[in-house]
């Protein structure tokens, strides 16, 4: 069958839709264009979770930002109150999304837009993906300065705001991880490399951007993060009501680890402590987070797959060191997470080189991070050097980042904390726009996350695909679900996003299907598409 060449921009949901008068098909506009560039370096981050956060400001790095000529506009005549809006939503859709690629207003940030066009002023709020976006700053500035341009305005306000803290499929899961937005894995699959160290400090960057985070230590039998921050609360309390656990917190972290449990270092076997990983992990009181950063025991068994399949995990980070020895463990850990359809998004390589009489070292030689990053297609690549400060500060209760927030082992984590926010904006976009349904042309559209196809499917073509037990004898195999038993009309109610790897298809039966991303490729694909339904006039 010959299939449907859809133009690239369909990738971005929020993009808008025409109709070929002469065919029926559905073509797409691209995204505004840009007409010239402005660069903007990022201004001083403003404390909003840490006591710390206040000194990071001058360790941010510049930060490369577009915004068009405004001209056109100038020249406009007085505004009248039809236009007012229009005018002001031309201006804002000048300033583009570098990690989306499209404008703020097709994005969905700006919110609340008042105008009183008697006085000239104009209030709105823009309301980003995450609350440690790290050109936060830029946008606001930006915001002001098009909006100003407007012949008509005298006063702008701008109000900057985050999305609240929850994930894309939030009923599915334990009322506990309910209020999460992000769950980064750090791992490394082998022990000594430093992963620990990357977690603890890789989440006190997060919060000295400005995000509300958590760290769970999921190493029940060598618990790390007792060592490598100093809560005042050293016990994790339970609230006798509720049967949850209250994290204890350090700096504006929330913190929870076995070995704050009272219990020290555990001797158990693996289903033992895969059912107490659950419990600490699901049971606790989180509230309201942007990031829990997981800090990931070695290995690639029962207890690294429990984690995988109980958490809705957004992205992984992978620690390694320069031997090869690390690397052939490493590479076990992205396997792993590539068939639990988890990105990696990053590769940490630890203890990569140390500087001395002028020149760079290299005492475990070179291209472990690198051929991971190479053999496995992952797009970053960070190298934190040998520091014995860095050592020093995991030992003293008090990380890296917050004991020296300006030094050279903070500015590589910065880079590492804006690379995971950006990376989890994305993959969050991708996976809720994956698979959405037109009513307009009466079709499945389907954008595969870390695919550059996109094809529509018949939804009756997806019904009778179903391959759960209901629509086929697990035993035999024979198909119960007959073709006549699905109406050709047949139109989906609700379509959710199921981790990284599926949705969630609920028809007007009753029927709820999982289809897997790898399914819903091999499915006979719409080659001649519907004309679209005019809507109705009132």
């Amino acid at each position: 069958m010959q299939l449907l060449h859809v133009p690239s921009s369909l990738c971005l949901s929020f993009q808008n839709v025409k109709t070929h008068e002469e065919s029926g098909l559905p073509s797409y506009e691209k995204p505004l264009q840009l007409s010239s560039a402005i660069f903007c370096s990022l201004q001083q981050q403003r404390p909003e979770r840490s006591k710390w956060a206040s000194r990071r400001g001058s360790a941010l790095s510049s930060f490369t930002a577009k915004a068009a000529s405004l001209e056109d506009v100038a020249g406009a005549p007085a505004v009248s109150k039809g236009t007012a809006e229009s005018d002001v939503l031309k201006a804002l859709s000048q300033i583009i999304d570098p990690d989306f690629g499209t404008d703020i207003v097709s994005c969905g940030f700006v919110k609340d837009l008042h105008i009183n066009e008697a006085l000239g002023e104009v209030s709105f709020r823009l309301e980003l993906t995450t609350p440690a976006c790290p050109i936060k700053d830029m946008f606001e500035q930006k915001a002001n300065e098009v909006v100003n341009l407007l012949p008509w305005v005298k006063n702008v306000s701008v109000t900057m705001s985050a999305q609240p803290a929850r994930p894309i499929y939030a009923e599915q899961l334990p009322a506990g991880l309910q209020t999460i937005s992000n769950i980064i894995a750090v791992s490394s699959c082998k022990g000594g490399v430093g992963k620990s160290t990357v977690a603890v400090n890789l989440a006190y960057t997060l919060a000295g951007m400005g995000a509300r985070v958590g760290i769970f230590d999921a190493d029940v039998y060598g618990p790390s993060l007792p060592t490598m921050v100093s809560p005042e609360n050293r016990i994790l309390v339970m609230n006798p009501e509720k049967k949850t656990i209250i994290p204890t917190e350090y700096l504006g972290v929330k913190l929870v680890s076995f070995g704050f449990a009272g219990q020290g270092r555990a001797i158990m076997r693996g289903p033992m402590v895969s059912g107490v990983i659950n419990q600490l992990l699901t049971t606790t009181e989180w509230g309201e987070l942007d990031y829990l950063v997981v800090d990931m025991p070695p290995g690639t068994g029962d207890i690294q797959l429990t984690l995988c399949q109980v958490v809705p995990l957004t992205a992984a980070v992978i620690v390694t060191t320069p031997q090869k020895l690390a690397f052939i463990d490493v590479a076990k850990g992205v396997r792993m997470f590539s068939k639990l359809k988890v990105p990696c998004v990053a590769v940490v390589e630890n203890m990569s080189h140390f500087d001395a009489d002028g020149k760079r070292y290299y005492p475990f030689g070179r291209g472990s991070g690198s051929q991971v990053v190479e053999q496995f297609g992952i797009p970053n690549l960070f190298d934190l050097p040998i520091r014995p400060t860095l050592s020093a500060s995991g030992d003293s209760g008090t990380p890296e980042v917050v004991a020296d927030p300006l030094g050279e082992v903070s500015k590589t984590f910065q880079d590492i904390g804006i690379c995971v926010v950006q990376q989890c904006a994305k993959i969050r976009q991708q996976v809720s726009t994956a698979v959405t349904y037109d009513k307009s042309i009466k079709a499945i559209r389907v954008k595969v996350p870390d695919s550059d196809e996109a094809f529509l499917l018949h939804p009756a073509t997806v019904r009778r695909n179903d391959r759960s037990a209901q629509s086929v004898d697990e035993w035999t195999g024979e198909q119960k679900l007959q073709f006549a038993d699905v109406p050709e009309d047949i139109e989906p109610e609700e379509i959710r996003p199921m981790g990284n790897y599926a949705v969630s298809i609920t028809w007007p039966d009753g029927f709820s299907q999982i289809a897997p991303y790898d399914q819903l490729q091999t499915i006979e694909r719409l080659v001649d598409v519907p004309r679209r339904v005019p809507s109705q006039a009132s």
